[in-house]
């Protein structure tokens, strides 16, 4: 998610589920030790609770980066192992490090010892030949001996030779069972499963399967692509009404938000941009798009452009509909 996820983006999605835990876009240690930390790690305090989710493969710089999180007061540090970019294996991170299982386990330790917030390892079910019985398992003992509070784990290999990042999200057959049986094999390790889920309803199936009671699901593209579907995660899963009653209620929630934001220096459509997936089947949801993509980039465009957009969305129970979909 990375690009994605930044605190705009994390903003809105905290008015659509007030519980859902959320991850920030992968940062690289380097660019965090020698970067503007104001600006890559700041965050607004009604994003609670969310993770820091970190990129690298130095133990020290790792530990160093973890304290620095959570000196900025992020309720987790996640590695992620399992992003498969070329830009990411010339670094030395991302998913090839599932190739060095002991020195994951060797950052895990090191940012464990740095930090009293949890820290968590986010992977695939393996890379390129291996096999993912022997990969994942083998990996998840080093991890959880180093003291990983948590597994997150995209179910569906890498392939860093042969596969283009976006071919890595869709090629590989997901594999959901075998993320079932790391959880049975490891009852006393959260198990989180991730890749192709692409609605609440199948996340509620994933964590009501038989095999291995899973103990989380996240969702990454299709709450982006469709952050409407966050409306339904706090009934769903926490047994809470809805923040807001449809998408329409939550976007005009975001702007005050837009205009503080306006009034530090920050463009109308680095925010903006996250909404425009807020509406499906819903009348007038091409209008609203269309109107954000070419008025926010205009000189002088305020945050009335989102409200404009909004009242080209047709008020009806059609708002709401799209939900149960």
């Amino acid at each position: 998610m990375m690009d994605w996820t930044d605190r705009h983006c994390r903003f809105f999605h905290r008015l659509l589920t007030r519980r859902a835990l959320l991850y920030t876009e992968m940062l690289t240690t380097g660019a965090i030790l020698h970067g503007d930390r104001e600006r890559l790690l700041g965050f607004n305090a009604a994003e609670h609770p969310v993770a820091l989710q970190l990129g690298g493969s130095d133990p020290a710089a790792l530990a160093e980066c973890a304290r620095i999180g959570e000196g900025f007061g992020y309720d987790e540090i996640n590695l992620n192992v399992g992003c498969p970019s070329d830009r990411v294996q010339e670094g030395r991170f991302g998913a090839c490090l599932m190739l060095e299982p002991a020195l994951v386990g060797d950052c895990v330790a090191a940012m464990k010892a740095a930090v009293k917030i949890p820290v968590t390892v986010k992977c695939r079910i393996g890379v390129d030949e291996q096999d993912p019985e022997q990969a994942l398992f083998s990996f998840t003992d080093t991890v959880k001996s180093a003291g990983a509070d948590a597994l997150i784990v995209h179910a569906r290999k890498a392939w860093l030779k042969g596969l283009s990042p976006r071919e890595n999200r869709e090629v590989p057959p997901l594999d959901y069972a075998i993320v079932h049986r790391l959880k049975a094999a490891h009852p006393n390790l959260a198990v989180i499963l991730n890749g192709g889920i692409a609605s609440v309803e199948q996340a509620q199936e994933q964590l009501n399967a038989e095999l291995g009671a899973l103990d989380g699901v996240m969702m990454g593209r299709a709450a982006y692509q469709e952050p409407w579907r966050l409306l339904s995660v706090d009934a769903a899963f926490y047994g809470e009404a809805p923040a807001f009653a449809t998408p329409k209620e939550a976007a005009f929630a975001l702007i005050p938000y837009i205009e503080r934001e306006m009034a530090r220096g920050v463009r109308l459509n680095s925010i903006t941009r996250h909404v425009l997936g807020l509406f499906r089947a819903v009348p007038g949801a091409r209008a609203f798009r269309r109107h954000l993509s070419v008025e926010t980039v205009r000189p002088g465009a305020a945050a009335s452009v989102l409200a404009d957009a909004l009242a080209l969305v047709v008020d009806s129970a059609a708002d709401t509909a799209h939900i149960a979909a």
